[in-house]
C-alpha cells in the first residue's frame, strides 16, 4: 500500500511539473527575473579590471632622519558603483566618468612627536612662499600686488613686535587672503633660549596676531631658522608647528632678480618650502618665480595647503 501511495504521488508531481500551465509559470517567472547582479555586468567588470591603473596607495606622514617631520598624502581609489551608474546609460566604459575618492593615511603629521618641518610630501605638487616679515616694510605692497595678480596665496610669518607697530599692515596682509604665522616677537635666538623665555615670546605673538587680525596661528618659524627640540616642544605646546624650509632664496645678500630666480629654480621641488623676505630682490623676482612654478605645473598655495593630506586631483579624478 506504501508503495502504491509513493508510486502515485511521484507521477502527480509529473504531471504537475510537466503540464501546459506550469511551463508557462515557469517561463513568466524567468522573464520577469532581475538581470544579472551588477557584479557579472560585463561593464562593471570592466571598470573593476581598469580601475588599478588609477589608485594609489595613500602615504602615511613619518619623521624622516634628515628633513624631520613630513606630512602624509591621501591615495585614491574608484569608486565602483558610482562609477558603473555614470556609464550605465551608455552602457560602454568611459575613463571620463571614472568617480575617484581620497584614502586618507593610517598615520597623519599630527600623530608624530613634536618635529621641526623642512618640506612637505614629495608626492604633492605643490610649493609654498614662507615669507618672514620684521623688516622691509618699503617692499610688501608690491609683492602683495603680485600675489594678486596671480591669484596666490603665501604664509607670512610676522614677528610680534613688527604686528604691534604695523597693524594696518599686518591687517592688509590677511585681508587679502594670505596665513599669519608666528616669528617669535623680538626676533631672539631661539636656540640659546630657556623654554620659560621661548613661550613668552611666542604667546606675545600669537596674542598680538590674533588680536590685531583675527587670525589664530597656526605655525612658528624661528627667526634665522634657530631652534632646538624644546623649542619646537614649546611651539607644539602653544598650538603651533615649527616649519623651517628646503629652498631659501638668501634675497638678504640683495642678489639680482636673476641670481635670485636661479637659485630657487635650481633646486625647486614637490612639496618645497621656498623661504623669502620682503626685500628689493624678492620684490622684482616674484612674479618670474610664480611663473616659474607654474610652468613646472607646480601650485601655490599657503603651507597650511601644502602640509595637508589633501589630493591634488588631476583632470580625469575632478570628473
Amino acid at each position: 500500500m506504501r508503495k502504491l501511495f509513493l508510486g502515485a504521488a511521484i507521477i502527480l508531481g509529473w504531471l504537475l511539473v510537466n503540464n501546459t500551465y506550469s511551463q508557462f509559470y515557469v517561463a513568466k517567472l524567468k522573464s520577469d527575473t532581475i538581470p544579472v547582479s551588477m557584479h557579472e555586468n560585463h561593464l562593471y567588470r570592466e571598470i573593476e579590471r581598469k580601475a588599478e591603473k588609477y589608485e594609489t596607495a595613500p602615504i602615511d606622514a613619518r619623521i624622516d632622519p634628515v628633513w624631520k617631520a613630513i606630512p602624509g598624502y591621501n591615495g585614491l581609489k574608484v569608486d565602483l558603483e558610482k562609477s558603473y551608474r555614470k556609464m550605465k546609460k551608455s552602457g560602454k566604459y568611459s575613463q571620463d566618468k571614472l568617480v575617484l575618492e581620497q584614502v586618507s593615511p593610517k598615520v597623519h603629521l599630527g600623530n608624530l612627536p613634536p618635529a621641526a618641518i623642512y618640506k612637505g610630501n614629495q608626492e604633492k605638487p605643490m610649493v609654498s612662499f614662507v615669507i618672514n616679515v620684521a623688516w622691509g616694510n618699503e617692499y610688501l605692497s608690491d609683492m602683495l600686488a603680485t600675489l594678486k595678480k596671480h591669484n596666490v596665496q603665501a604664509t607670512f610669518f610676522m614677528e610680534g613686535r613688527w604686528v604691534k607697530n604695523n597693524p594696518s599692515l599686518a591687517k592688509m596682509i590677511v585681508s587679502a587672503g594670505h596665513e599669519a604665522g608666528n616669528h617669535s616677537f623680538s626676533h631672539p635666538k631661539m636656540e640659546r633660549l630657556s623654554a620659560a623665555k621661548a613661550n613668552e615670546e611666542i604667546k606675545k605673538t600669537n596674542a598680538i596676531i590674533e588680536t590685531t587680525t583675527g587670525k589664530v596661528c597656526r605655525w612658528f618659524s624661528p627667526p634665522s631658522g634657530g631652534y632646538r627640540d624644546e623649542t619646537v616642544k614649546v611651539a607644539a605646546a602653544n598650538g603651533l608647528g615649527t616649519i623651517m624650509w628646503s629652498v631659501d632664496t638668501i634675497d638678504w645678500q640683495k642678489p639680482d632678480p636673476q641670481t635670485l630666480i636661479n637659485r630657487v629654480t635650481t633646486k625647486v621641488h614637490s612639496g618645497a618650502l621656498i623661504l623669502m623676505h620682503p626685500t628689493e630682490s624678492t620684490a622684482k623676482s616674484l612674479d618670474r618665480l610664480i611663473t616659474e612654478m607654474e610652468k613646472r605645473n607646480l601650485e601655490i598655495g599657503t603651507v597650511s595647503e601644502l602640509l595637508d593630506e589633501e589630493r591634488i586631483m588631476t583632470k580625469i579624478t575632478k570628473k
